[in-house]
Parts: structure tokens; sequence; C-alpha cells
């Protein structure tokens, strides 16, 4: 029960990030970044050193964070990575929530979960795992492992046979966070309209792109991540075929992902969208693909990009897009 999944609110500076995982090693060395905003860590060889328990130690870090950065923190203590999310997320935000190392605990605090709740389980499998009556945590903990490698193929129901019983083998590895840059957009309401969700992507993108070509930087790869109306949520992530900072392409492949994941009528509440792996731009190749249409985009986009230069970011912006700020 020595697992710390902490959770910073309102977190938008990637060198404010970089400063708190800076101060969690100072607890342990057994960090592990998982950018924009939040992080693991496991305590289990520091409780000695500072004579406490995890449950103090997280009110610790909440309060140093808290009165040297002013941010909001939510933490989740339990004894795998896997649960500490679910127990951050189980309530208001800005605690700090345990869930002991019991197996009737751990039962009871799954058993009335959706199945959404559990990591990796997006829209389109909890509707697959719906229509065979396995619409809670409980009851896909219930089924026989046979029942769910045949809806959902051997390694996914193997996976999902061990999550529903609390079980997690994953190892907290020290991780620094790879150089990345994040876009955003909060809906005012939550969006169910996959054109419109469309349309924000595009605004991120655009935004997106924007910021790289002006440091001169390209993303070898893009991750999507959607939040729902119960606040769970669902990320992908894909290499691009070529590192870019083309927008066109940046929009593409988040286009890609979003239709991949099949969210029909999920209530959307916000989509952001983080640039992975940025390298120079000069050390970065491109295949010529002596296309009119793609040369004439990127002629359009450098166009643009001046004109922004000189105007300001809002002074073009793509069509159906003007309508989405960014953060």
């Amino acid at each position: 029960m020595n697992i710390l999944y902490i959770h910073f609110h309102d977190l938008r500076d990637e060198q404010l990030y970089s400063r708190l995982l800076a101060l969690l090693t100072e607890y342990t060395p057994l960090v592990q970044a998982l950018p924009p905003d939040a992080a693991l860590a496991d305590v289990s060889g520091s409780l000695c050193y500072f004579g406490t328990d995890a449950t103090a130690l997280a009110e610790r870090i909440r309060a140093r964070t808290g009165g040297l950065y002013g941010l909001r923190s939510t933490v989740g203590i339990a004894a795998n990575p896997m649960l500490a999310r679910m127990v951050a997320a189980d309530g208001p935000p800005s605690a700090v929530r345990t869930l002991p190392d019991d197996i009737d605990t751990v039962t009871a605090f799954l058993a009335k979960k959706p199945t959404a709740a559990l990591q990796g389980v997006g829209p389109a499998t909890t509707r697959t795992l719906s229509s065979y009556g396995l619409d809670s945590v409980g009851r896909i903990a219930a089924a026989p492992l046979g029942t769910l490698q045949r809806i959902l193929g051997v390694t996914v129901g193997h996976h999902l046979h061990d999550a529903a019983r609390g079980l997690d083998p994953t190892p907290v590895i020290p991780l620094a966070p790879s150089r990345s840059m994040s876009v955003e957009h909060r809906f005012a309401q939550d969006e169910l309209d996959r054109d419109r969700q469309h349309a924000a992507l595009l605004a991120l993108t655009d935004r997106l792109g924007l910021r790289l070509r002006g440091e001169s930087q390209v993303a070898c790869a893009l991750t999507l991540t959607i939040r729902y109306a119960d606040r769970s949520t669902t990320t992908r992530t894909r290499k691009l075929r070529e590192p870019t900072a083309h927008t066109r392409s940046l929009t593409a492949l988040a286009h890609d992902l979003h239709d991949r994941l099949a969210l029909q009528r999920a209530r959307v509440r916000t989509v952001s969208l983080r640039a992975e792996n940025l390298i120079s731009a000069e050390r970065a190749s491109r295949q010529l693909l002596f296309e009119p249409t793609d040369e004439k985009a990127r002629r359009i986009e450098a166009a643009a990009d001046r004109a922004r230069d000189r105007f300001g970011a809002q002074a073009v912006q793509p069509a159906g897009a003007a309508a989405f700020h960014v953060a």
C-alpha cells in the first residue's frame, strides 16, 4: 500500500512540472513521470527514513506543492499503480485517499465501479462488454477468464480478468518525461457531436503546429486524451510516419485516433493533444512526395505563420476551428 498516484490540478507549465518531479525525488528515487500533470511514486523504501506512513507522506507532499507553487493536488495511495489511480479519482479533487491492501476492501471498492473506470478500457470495449451484461467491474471479476478471452481476445481478456480483481504487476519505473508539448480544449458542456469534436481537434492541431514551428521543433508521435463526463479518460498514442510540425499531418493523425475510438454517443468533456518526443527540426528528415496539394498546403501554412507572427495568433485560423479556444 505504498504506491502514490499524484495528480496536479490546473498545471499548464512544463517547466513547473519538471520542478514538481524533482520535488518528488526528494522523497523517493522511484518516481515515474506521467505527463502532462501526474506522476507515480513508490515510497516503500522511504517510510522508515521519514519515520511516517504513506498517507502522512502524501499529505506532506501536498502541503509543499501547495505552499511552494499554489497548486492543488490529489493523491491516491494503494498497493499498485492501477488502484492508486482509481482511488485518486474516487471523489472530489484536492484530497489524499487511501485504499487498504486488504482483499475484501479492494473487492468492495471495485465491485460497483463502471467498466470504464478500469485503465485502458474505452467506450468501444465498454459497449462490447455491456452487450454481454458485463457492465460493472464486479460482474467482470465474476466472469470466467475463458468468457472474457472469447469476447475480447486472449491478451486483452487476461489483462481485464486481472484488473477487475485489483491485480496490476506494473512496477513504478523511474522515468523522466521526454520533451513534449500539450494543448487542450474543454467544452462548455459535455459534447456528443462528432463533428464538433473534430473541429476542436483541428483547433488543437493548428495551435500545436504553430507552436512547434515557432520553436523549430518537430514531433515524432502524437497522444490523444479524451476525458468523459464521468471523469474517466481514454488515451491513445501513435508514432507519426515521419517527424513533423505540419498541421495537416497532425490533424490527419488526430482525427484518425479519434475515429478509431468509435465514441458514438459518448459524452466528451475535454480533448487534449500532446506532441511527443520532440526533436530539432534540423535533425528531422522529410520524405519528398512530389504532391502539389501537399506542397501548396505547406506554402499556405508558412504564409499564415508569417501573418500570425505579425498580427497575432488569431489573425489566421482554419475554417471551422475559430470558435474553439485552445489552452
